[in-house]
C-alpha cells in the first residue's frame, strides 16, 4: 500500500510532549502511530553536568537571541561589552575636582515638602549612622552603606511605576524608564563598591531590611500621588549625599582618616569607574561624589517636568553642566 499523504494526518502536541500523528477517522489506513524522535545516544550526548561546577559553564549552554548578531564595527552582540551594566560614569580629574555642594532654594510647595522631607530624614539618619565632627573609618563607612541602601530604591521604584503606566496606558514613557534604572544601578554600585571595605554585621542588616521595607512602601505610594514631590525630594535627598562626600573627602585631605591614605581600590570601583590600577580612596570618593550631583540635577530637572514629557538627559549622561 503506497504511504499516505501528508493531509491524511494531524499532529498535535500536549503540554509540551510530542504525540503520534493520528490519521483522520475516515480513512482507512491503520493507525500506525508515527514514532516520536528519539532522544540520542549516550555517547554522543556531551552536556556537562550541571551539578559539577568544575566543568560546567552555563555561559556556554546558553542559546544568544536570534536578533542579536555581531558585525565587524561591534564583535560583541548589542554592541555592549560583557558586562551587565546599563552604563558606566566615566569623569575627567577636571570634572571630579570642580564638583561642589549645590542647593537649589525651594519655592514651589512641592520643593519645599521634599526639602523638608529630606531634612526631618536626615536627623534620623545622622543618629543611626553616628554622624558627627568625630568620623573614624568604621563610622564613615557605616553611613555610606546605609545612605546608599536608600538611595537605590526611588530610582526603581520611579522606574517600575512609570513601566506599569506605560504598559497600563498602552502609551510610550518617553525616556525617563531608562534614566531612573541607571540611576538605581548606579546607587547599587556604590553599595557594592563600598562593601569590599566592610562588611556588615546581623544589627546593620536588620536596620537596612528595616528601613528598606519601610521606605520602599512609602516611596511607592508617594509616587503614585505626586511624582513631582518625590523628584523634589530626591533632587534634595542627593544634595545631602554630596554634602557628605565633600566632608569626606576633606576629612581625608586633612588627615583624619588614615586607613583610607594609601588603601588599595577594589577591581570593582576601577572597572565601572574606568580608574586607573593606581587610583586611591581619593578617587573613587571624587567620582562617587560627580555620582551624586548627576542625580540630584536629574531629579530637580524632572520635578519641573509633565510626566508626558519627553526625557531631555541621553542615556549615560552623567556631567553636570
Amino acid at each position: 500500500m503506497p504511504p499516505p499523504s501528508g493531509n491524511q494526518f494531524r499532529s498535535r502536541r500536549v503540554y509540551g510532549k510530542c504525540v503520534a500523528a493520528i490519521p483522520p477517522l475516515a480513512t482507512t489506513v491503520p493507525r500506525t502511530p508515527t514514532p516520536c524522535a528519539q532522544p540520542a545516544s549516550a555517547e554522543k550526548l556531551s552536556t556537562p553536568d550541571p551539578k559539577d561546577h568544575s566543568t560546567y559553564n552555563a555561559a556556554d549552554n546558553v542559546m544568544p537571541h536570534p536578533g542579536l548578531r555581531a558585525t565587524a564595527s561591534s564583535p560583541e552582540a548589542g554592541g555592549k561589552d560583557k558586562s551587565y551594566w546599563l552604563m558606566q560614569p566615566i569623569y575627567s580629574k577636571e570634572y571630579v575636582e570642580s564638583v561642589e555642594p549645590h542647593h537649589q532654594v525651594p519655592k514651589a510647595f512641592f520643593e519645599k515638602a521634599g526639602y523638608y522631607g529630606v531634612q526631618a530624614m536626615r536627623s534620623l539618619f545622622d543618629v543611626a549612622t553616628g554622624y558627627g565632627h568625630q568620623m573614624t573609618e568604621e563610622r564613615w563607612l557605616r553611613r555610606i552603606l546605609f545612605l546608599e541602601t536608600v538611595a537605590g530604591v526611588p530610582g526603581f521604584v520611579a522606574g517600575m511605576l512609570r513601566h506599569m503606566r506605560s504598559l497600563r496606558s498602552m502609551k510610550r514613557d518617553r525616556g525617563w524608564i531608562h534614566t531612573l534604572l541607571e540611576e538605581a544601578e548606579n546607587e547599587r554600585m556604590h553599595l557594592l563598591t563600598f562593601l569590599q571595605f566592610r562588611e556588615p554585621g546581623p544589627l546593620m542588616r536588620g536596620t537596612v531590611l528595616l528601613g528598606q521595607g519601610v521606605f520602599l512602601n512609602f516611596y511607592l505610594l508617594a509616587y503614585t500621588i505626586s511624582p513631582r514631590t518625590c523628584h523634589s525630594f530626591v533632587g534634595y535627598l542627593e544634595e545631602e549625599a554630596v554634602k557628605t562626600y565633600t566632608r569626606c573627602i576633606k576629612d581625608l585631605d586633612a588627615g583624619l582618616i588614615p586607613q583610607w591614605e594609601k588603601k588599595a581600590l577594589p577591581e570593582i570601583a576601577i572597572k565601572y569607574w574606568q580608574l586607573s590600577p593606581d587610583a586611591t580612596m581619593r578617587d573613587l570618593l571624587l567620582a562617587v561624589r560627580a555620582d551624586e550631583a548627576c542625580h540630584s540635577h536629574v531629579n530637580h530637572a524632572f520635578s519641573h517636568m509633565k510626566p508626558s514629557e519627553e526625557n531631555p538627559f541621553l542615556p549615560g549622561t552623567v556631567h553636570v553642566p
